[in-house]
């Protein structure tokens, strides 16, 4: 007998929308609505995966594709919301381009929550918000992701370290030195936050003010000068190869 096709096939569309989800009739409007009657040609009976941050993925089918609006039933959940590891990436923002990557790859790799971290060497003076989200949006539509990493408001670094939480571990990355990255997350388990300065990395002071905290631990990552952005992702990876959801 003939296989039985699989459904949804993995070629349906994926969106996020806003929550919540529930079974019964939803309305897309806007951007998202044309990317589906316009780009994607859906009609009628064709499948639509959607997630929402909280409430899983679900399978909806499309009953009506106007121009301005599409009117899908969610007919039943796919998958639970994903069990997100309790990991922070603080990222001092770069040149447009090489921080929304970084916020693409933190989103992939399973990242919590991303804080832009404000230092001394910072030469970006605005940050999108809103671009920086829908890129992690993006990533998260096409990863298979049923959650989107927290989008923090841009913080001073002199702020970040007052204000941080006793029970969470400060993995940030020294450029003068510091204990082997993996060694000292697989050390380290619980709530972490991997802490990345900008393209001239930290000051001396700065250094200083990182150190005194508490639960900071300067690691390294390898022999290599690696760009910030690079830092960010291998950093994130390490600590999901140690300490994250990659160990499952």
């Amino acid at each position: 007998m003939p296989a039985t096709p699989a459904w949804p096939p993995q070629s349906t569309p994926r969106l996020f929308v806003a929550p919540p989800l529930a079974a019964g009739l939803r309305v897309i409007e806007g951007p998202q609505a044309h990317y589906l009657a316009q780009v994607m040609r859906l009609k009628s009976g064709d499948p639509v995966k959607l997630f929402d941050g909280a409430s899983g993925e679900w399978l909806a089918l499309v009953r009506d594709a106007g121009r301005k609006a599409v009117t899908v039933e969610l007919t039943e959940q796919l998958r639970a919301t994903e069990t997100v590891p309790d990991l922070w990436l603080c990222a001092a923002p770069l040149k447009k381009g090489r921080i929304d990557w970084v916020a693409e790859k933190a989103c992939e790799l399973g990242v919590a929550r991303l804080v832009p971290v404000i230092t001394a060497r910072t030469i970006i003076d605005r940050l999108n918000g809103e671009r920086l989200y829908a890129h992690m949006v993006e990533a998260a539509e096409q990863c298979g992701r049923t959650a989107v990493p927290e989008l923090a408001e841009p913080v001073k670094l002199a702020v970040l370290l007052r204000d941080w939480p006793a029970e969470r571990t400060l993995f940030f990355a020294d450029e003068t030195g510091g204990v082997p990255a993996a060694q000292a997350m697989a050390a380290r388990p619980g709530p972490a936050a991997i802490l990345i300065g900008p393209e001239g990395g930290f000051t001396p002071e700065e250094r200083d003010a990182i150190r005194s905290v508490p639960q900071a631990a300067a690691v390294g990552l390898g022999p290599r000068i690696l760009r910030a952005d690079t830092a960010a992702a291998a950093a994130v990876a390490l600590w999901m190869a140690s300490s994250g959801d990659w160990l499952s």
